[in-house]
């Protein structure tokens, strides 16, 4: 074999190991990413003491024999900290968005005044802000466990790729970008929890 083939292929099986290398990395990433995503879904079902729209995300009613959330069937507003208002955008639906917020068991008592639904958000006591603190913090390690099997898998990708030839110096560098992209979203997941405390623990 000449030197030339024997570059070619060498490049060759460099460029496949090179673009598997990419696509671990930005499969890792985008996994990463869709933890950090769930984590902030999950959160936002934590409420702390202000209203806020995102407490009815996971409210959905029966719209014309279609599963729908709240938000697509009414307007949701906060005249105030206290308060949330829905306005149904047929009024024929407000029983039904009542019975919807109860059957959510969100601890909200909605009221039909027969125009909109109010619904008075009570105050946080101090033991329940505590309860919830714990709650935010045990989502944020389920998404850090999320993360480090992410880490894993790509680690377990990476050894695979060696027994098929690649080098040593590509295993580390790529080992080394897919610790930094695990640093990253820790942290990311760290500042997500850090603000969703300060939320709970402001009265």
């Amino acid at each position: 074999m000449t030197k030339l083939v024997h570059w070619l292929i060498f490049d060759l099986i460099k460029d496949v190991m090179t673009e598997e290398l990419n696509f671990i990395l930005d499969s890792t990433r985008e996994g990463m990413a869709k933890s950090v995503e769930h984590l902030i879904k999950e959160l936002s079902s934590i409420r702390a003491g202000r209203a806020t729209p995102s407490m009815l995300n996971s409210v959905k009613l029966d719209y014309y024999g279609t599963e729908t959330p709240l938000s697509q069937v009414a307007n949701i507003n906060t005249p105030d900290p206290r308060t949330i208002s829905i306005q149904p955008w047929e009024k024929t639906l407000l029983q039904d968005i009542a019975q919807a917020i109860t059957y959510a068991n969100l601890g909200l008592n909605p009221q039909n005044n027969g125009e909109m639904i109010i619904i008075s958000v009570p105050a946080l006591t101090e033991e329940r802000r505590k309860d919830l603190t714990k709650k935010a913090h045990a989502e944020g390690e389920k998404a850090k466990v999320s993360v480090r099997t992410g880490r894993k898998d790509a680690m377990d990708e990476i050894k695979k790729l060696e027994k098929d030839g690649l080098s040593e110096d590509m295993s580390k560098s790529t080992q080394g970008d897919i610790q930094k992209i695990v640093d990253e979203f820790t942290a990311k997941i760290n500042q997500i929890i850090e603000v969703k405390e300060k939320d709970i623990m402001t009265v």
